[in-house]
């Protein structure tokens, strides 16, 4: 790879950095005033995208070990954030739910972060989020090949 190139990339991570600081900053604050931590909120946005979601399905969608989940998920259980409840079809299995207090919270979060994509969406034109979600699935596809 040539200096230019090198230069240009450079830039490139140096925007996506800060796009990610800006895009995380007022969750951040929200989450600040809860007491609670990004992973917290990866924890409530995940779990409100699937219901029921078992906590094995969370760790390896989040891909964190147990040791990480567990102080955030019994924190989230004891603020009264989520339910976890054995499973219907095993009771070995744990299910985890929002609450109301916890769909709430979540969606002052997400909001957030969604009215920030759709207005920059919206000033980008109609093929910008497309090519965006072209560029972020390439980069999980880099991953998942190396």
């Amino acid at each position: 790879m040539d200096k230019k190139r090198e230069e240009q990339l450079n830039e490139t991570l140096m925007l996506f950095y800060f796009a990610y600081r800006t895009f995380t900053n007022e969750p951040d604050r929200i989450l600040e005033e809860h007491g609670i931590q990004r992973l917290h909120h990866r924890i409530l946005f995940f779990v409100a995208r699937t219901p029921n979601i078992s906590v094995h399905e969370l760790l390896k969608t989040l891909e964190v070990s147990k040791q990480a989940l567990h102080a955030p998920m019994r924190q989230l259980i004891e603020m009264g954030y989520i339910t976890s409840e054995p499973a219907e079809y095993d009771r070995r299995v744990r299910e985890l739910c929002l609450t109301e207090k916890g769909q709430k919270l979540e969606r002052q979060l997400s909001n957030v972060q969604r009215g920030k994509m759709n207005a920059i969406f919206e000033t980008m034109g109609p093929d910008s989020e497309e090519t965006w979600k072209q560029v972020m699935k390439k980069i999980i596809d880099n991953e998942k090949d190396e």
